[in-house]
């Protein structure tokens, strides 16, 4: 198999990948399966702590870090299918915003590549 010759030492990463944006692909799709299997470990915590008072709760910045980290589809989707944390209101706010930003920062990204 040919390898064409690295002129910084990370070209063996875009091999296996194909590119910068396949990369950037599997980091969300990641983020957002952790995000949303985070959201639903938390409300199985609560149901559990009811019974269990000494169980441990994910606590509320990791659930926004995972949304703000690129999550924010998954952690939307927690919150609709395992109905967890739709009476917070920093949460039924937050988590819309938080992926209208990144939604934005995308179209802006695309925008200024595609003109350069």
């Amino acid at each position: 198999m040919y390898l064409p010759e690295s002129t910084n030492g990370f070209d063996w990463v875009w091999i296996g990948i194909g590119s910068p944006w396949g990369l950037l692909v599997i980091w969300l799709v990641l983020v957002n399966l952790a995000a949303f299997v985070v959201f639903g470990w938390d409300k199985f915590k609560a149901k559990y702590r009811e019974k269990h008072p000494a169980a441990r709760r994910v606590p509320e910045r990791t659930l926004f870090l995972l949304a703000i980290l690129g999550g924010s589809v998954g952690a939307l989707l927690g919150m609709r299918v395992w109905r967890h944390k739709t009476l917070h209101r920093s949460f039924r706010i937050g988590i819309p915003l938080i992926l209208a930003a990144q939604v934005l920062l995308g179209i802006g990204l695309w925008l200024y590549l595609r003109g350069a």
